[in-house]
């Protein structure tokens, strides 16, 4: 596999928001994830998220993304899975063996798909939630995600649950931010949203990589807006990892445009009804 390349460091002088200290590089190795001792979901994936980077995880459903990001977090004991070979590390650290709790205050926070915010607290009280680590002031690190999310801060009495699906997926990151994580998991930000906010949740993290150094891994099925977004890409299916490359070039590649930006060889999009029938066949089967 070709390395993913290392990102700029976060220049000199800077001060930085939660989620701004840089410690190194997230490496997953050979890793293996069996559900139930018995279905095997991931088979021997490897990437790297280089510090500061924004990395994309394309895939169909089913392919194995969001196992991937419970297995970096600690969180398959409670879906009955398990690493059965391979590892996680990160600072020089195996992870991949540790509680959930341990690998956030280590630096590591997913935020997971279908945002699940505290709805019947305030968005105020969602984000202060997210400073129950007590790392920093809390009350400086909520006037940052405001700056991040200027949508928020008018809301910021009001019950969460009443928020629309595009300000819950703000939320649920700034939530998160507010841990100080040093390396963000994003499952499926666009999971439900209208195209307009998509584009201004995905720039929005972007700036806040760009600001504050922020190492993240998006897990997608929106190619475009992710490898538009990203500094470095793999696809994943049947649990396996079948191709990476820098996001730039990924986008352009012929079996990316067919497979998961509908386009052809000709450059014409697909109708859905021919979402299905491809003229070319994916070299990586």
């Amino acid at each position: 596999m070709t390395a993913p390349p290392a990102s700029t460091a976060t220049s000199p002088g800077h001060v930085a928001a939660p989620g701004s200290s840089v410690a190194g590089d997230l490496d997953i190795n050979n890793l293996e994830v069996v559900y139930h001792d018995v279905v095997q979901v991931l088979r021997g994936v490897s990437l790297r998220i280089p510090a500061g980077s924004v990395t994309s995880l394309l895939g169909t459903n089913g392919a194995g993304k969001t196992t991937t990001l419970r297995a970096i977090s600690g969180l398959l004991r409670s879906e009955n899975g398990k690493v059965s070979g391979g590892s996680v590390r990160y600072r020089d650290r195996d992870i991949h063996t540790l509680p959930g709790t341990d690998v956030v205050r280590g630096g590591v926070v997913m935020v997971p798909e279908g945002r699940r915010v505290f709805k019947h607290l305030s968005v105020e009280d969602n984000l202060r939630a997210g400073a129950a680590l007590g790392k920093g002031n809390w009350k400086a690190d909520l006037e940052r995600i405001y700056a991040f999310f200027p949508k928020l801060e008018p809301m910021r009495g009001k019950q969460a649950g009443y928020t629309s699906g595009g300000e819950q997926q703000m939320l649920a990151i700034g939530r998160a931010l507010m841990t100080h994580p040093e390396v963000l998991l994003l499952d499926e930000p666009s999971l439900g949203l209208a195209p307009m906010l998509v584009a201004e949740i995905f720039e929005n993290v972007r700036r806040i990589n760009q600001e504050t150094g922020l190492s993240v891994l998006v897990v997608e099925q929106n190619a475009n807006v992710a490898l538009r977004n990203s500094d470095y890409g793999y696809v994943m299916e049947g649990g396996k990892i079948v191709l990476e490359g820098r996001s730039s070039e990924l986008v352009d590649n012929p079996d990316v445009k067919e497979f998961y930006l509908g386009v052809t060889a000709h450059g014409q999009r697909k109708s859905f009804k021919d979402v299905k029938s491809y003229k070319r066949r994916k070299r990586w089967m």
